[in-house]
């Protein structure tokens, strides 16, 4: 063996020009244990909500044909635009599903015959767009949906909002740090209805100028609202048209959310009302609103905002957004605004795609990773303390090679017992092996020697204790003298003491 494979160091290799470089592709990360277990955390926790609400879980695959995907296939000979889209042996194309949507409003089609009415279900998976990455912004993600398909009632909707209020308290988010804005799309056609706006294009614009309201203001949206308005560099970005006066009553529409839910409704009918659907779109808030407070929901958690502006091309009544009310931070201690965490409603066309005949839906979707970022931002990190904390096994050290049986032996006691445990399967010596433990964030390496094996004892060094020490550390001779969180115990206390290790962590 050489010297330099005996200190346990990579033999250098010549450099090969065909060598492909390692990276990432763009848009795509890596997640190493914290990311995945604080997602595994969010999964497991709102799983069993949706469950306990009668929802059951539904898989498809992670593909579906691309005219299923509806307005996300673009006019052109390889829909590959917003999608990853690839063609099959038989000429068709497919696409990596978009959102977990589109899949569940073609099973119901598929399906529909032999589904419970109302059909209830959650799903979670990944979901893959091909758009331009940015921060923030990936090109994978994983989502979590529940949606009810089959039922046009409010109480549907109401439904849906009060068991997002629960799942995100599940996943970690206290009573009170997030707040679910509702709107429905049935009110904001009544107001451009009473606002005289009949063109498509000045509708798009209207809503646009609406969506801008958290952004830019009162003042901003007005501009935006009427002949247009020109940003601080310069750009001037053309405005809806709209008359001052009916302008005016857009934002005085936006303005109404302010209060209780029923004063909200009351306010929004002085603005909405007497148009059919404006009226209509009332009535179901006021549904909401009931079904609501029975479910023990108040304005704190559920609220009625007329400024949500939710894709409103893809919604037909109730629109509703999930906002994060803690106070976050970078990992720089900088303060940072997350915003929306997710988001639903009614969309009663998606499955009419197929069949042909309309069926109401409705549901919620968000992030799971956005949602474990805003935890982590919020200090609610799922690796800490408790059965989620992220932690690597007790690590079983490797001193003599003709040993390894015991040591194995050992690891597996460990882990007979419900402790993870692994031997040490490198080259290095126990110091290595000792900051190799460290790395995997173990809470204790055991050490199993001759004198150990002799004695009928065990060595176990509490890495927990130590890692809580070294940061108060001021003497490294004293340090090195005492050995903190190390003791010497018969073979038969190694299991209590692990446990005790753990559960102090």
């Amino acid at each position: 063996m050489s010297a330099q494979a005996a200190a346990g160091k990579r033999p250098a290799m010549a450099q090969d020009p065909q060598r492909p470089e390692a990276r990432t592709p763009r848009g795509f990360v890596d997640r190493r244990a914290r990311d995945v277990v604080a997602e595994r955390q969010i999964l497991t926790a709102v799983s069993g909500v949706y469950e306990r609400w009668g929802f059951e879980p539904l898989e498809t695959g992670a593909f579906e044909y691309a005219d299923a995907l509806g307005k996300f296939l673009p006019d052109a000979d390889r829909p590959n635009e917003g999608v990853f889209a690839l063609q099959d042996d038989d000429e068709q194309w497919m696409a990596l599903r978009y959102d977990l949507t589109a899949p569940l409003a073609r099973f119901a089609a598929q399906n529909w015959e032999t589904l419970p009415k109302p059909f209830r279900r959650y799903a979670y998976g990944p979901v893959w767009r091909n758009e331009k990455p940015g921060p923030g912004r990936f090109r994978e993600f994983v989502q979590c949906d529940a949606d009810t398909v089959g039922s046009a009632r409010p109480e549907a909707d109401a439904e849906i909002i009060a068991m997002a209020v629960q799942g995100l308290e599940a996943a970690g988010l206290p009573a009170g740090s997030a707040v679910i804005k509702i709107n429905n799309r049935k009110l904001l056609n009544g107001l451009m209805a009473a606002a005289g706006v009949t063109d498509e294009a000045q509708k798009l614009g209207v809503l646009r100028a609406v969506d801008k309201l958290d952004r830019l203001g009162a003042d901003g949206v007005r501009l935006l609202l009427g002949e247009g308005r020109l940003d601080e560099s310069g750009a001037f970005t053309k405005g809806a048209g709209l008359s001052a006066q009916s302008a005016e009553r857009v934002l005085a529409f936006t303005a109404a959310g302010v209060g209780g839910r029923a004063e909200t409704l009351a306010k929004l009918a002085e603005v909405v009302g007497g148009s059919a659907e404006g009226d209509e779109g009332l009535a179901e808030l006021a549904a909401i609103d009931a079904a609501l407070s029975a479910l023990g929901v108040g304005p704190d958690r559920a609220l009625f905002d007329p400024a949500v502006v939710r894709g409103l091309e893809y919604y037909t009544g109730a629109v509703f957004e999930a906002e994060l009310l803690l106070s976050t931070t970078d990992e720089k201690g900088q303060k940072v605004t997350f915003g929306s965490i997710g988001g639903g409603g009614r969309y009663d066309d998606l499955v009419a795609r197929f069949t042909g005949e309309r069926t109401p839906a409705t549901g919620f979707s968000f992030g799971v990773s956005r949602l474990a970022a805003a935890l982590r931002a919020a200090g609610r990190d799922a690796a800490r303390k408790g059965p989620w904390a992220v932690r690597g096994p007790v690590v079983v050290i490797a001193f003599d090679q003709a040993r390894m049986a015991d040591y194995f032996a050992l690891a597996g006691e460990i882990r007979a017992a419900g402790v993870p445990a692994e031997v040490y399967l490198g080259s290095s010596g126990m110091k290595a092996q000792m900051k190799y433990a460290d790395r995997r964030l173990s809470p204790a390496a055991v050490i199993l020697g001759e004198d150990e094996i002799a004695a009928g004892t065990v060595t176990v060094k509490d890495l927990d204790l130590g890692r809580e020490l070294a940061s108060k550390v001021t003497d490294n001779a004293e340090w090195r003298e005492q050995r903190p969180g190390q003791q010497t115990i018969a073979r038969a206390e190694l299991i209590p003491a692990l446990r005790r290790i753990l559960d102090a962590g």
